[in-house]
């Protein structure tokens, strides 16, 4: 027999009321009605081409058949139960690896995962670079975040409200200060170009110019009174949290997703 044409739902039938000798006994184990019992027993015997059990005035009676496969069926469940046991392995490790941009992990997320590790000190991050492909496989990713106009082909949740802000001081120079994704930045004009929106924020804090940069990356720098706003902007791409539905399910993912939007 195939292994993919194993009866599976019938063989753990089998050892319940092989177990009890009672098809009732074996429908409460298995929060069925005896007479689902009785089908999948039935179902199984025509598969197998056996009689499993016998009624007889002292009750029901295993065949010789029936208990021939039993110690191997048992010893089987039991190899299922450590598979799953190991596939779940990875569901208790506490270590957390994460993609995000260098600037939003220097102006946002670092601190929040700070936070958050002071809640369990066994908890461990792994940062990493997010590129323009994530291979949460080949790179063992739990979860990501990017600047984007939506999860796309993973699951995920925006943080915060989305939009941008041009930002700078009293004072300082009034041009855009250009980096990578800046919308309606013009190079050519730009009095500094940098590699990134947290550099851009920085360098608008010096007075060098104006940057206009997603409204999260910039809320600590305009809290602390270090930049003040000139022009908010709701319109743009938001900062995801992402990942494939697998990781998404795991519960130090849903977790960690939780303690970073709250």
């Amino acid at each position: 027999m195939k292994r993919t044409h194993l009866p599976l739902n019938g063989l753990r039938v089998l050892d319940a009321a092989a177990r009890h000798l009672s098809f009732t006994r074996a429908a409460d184990e298995l929060a069925v009605t005896p007479a689902a019992v009785g089908q999948q027993i039935r179902a199984l015997e025509d598969t197998l081409g056996v009689v499993l059990f016998r009624r007889t005035a002292k009750g029901l009676e295993l065949t010789p058949e029936g208990a021939a496969g039993l110690d191997a069926l048992r010893a089987g469940f039991l190899q299922f139960e450590e598979a799953v046991r190991a596939m779940q392995a990875g569901q208790s490790s506490k270590t957390l690896t994460i993609a995000a941009p260098r600037d939003l992990t220097a102006k946002w997320l670092s601190a929040r995962l700070a936070a958050y590790g002071r809640s369990d000190p066994e908890l461990r991050f792994v940062l990493v670079a997010a590129d323009e492909e994530l291979d949460f496989t080949q790179a063992n990713l739990d979860l990501a975040i990017r600047l984007a106009e939506g999860p796309g082909e993973h699951e995920g949740a925006p943080i915060g409200k989305g939009g941008f802000v041009t930002i700078g001081v009293d004072g300082g120079g009034e041009g855009l200060i250009g980096w990578p994704g800046c919308p309606h930045a013009d190079p050519a004009h730009a009095p500094l170009t940098v590699a990134d929106a947290g550099l851009a924020i920085d360098a608008a804090a010096t007075g060098f110019g104006r940057a206009r940069v997603p409204a999260l990356l910039a809320a600590a720098d305009l809290e602390a009174g270090r930049v003040q706003a000139f022009a908010d902007d709701a319109d743009g791409p938001d900062y995801w949290l992402l990942a494939p539905l697998p990781q998404w399910r795991q519960k130090k993912v849903k977790a960690l997703v939780a303690a970073l939007l709250a």
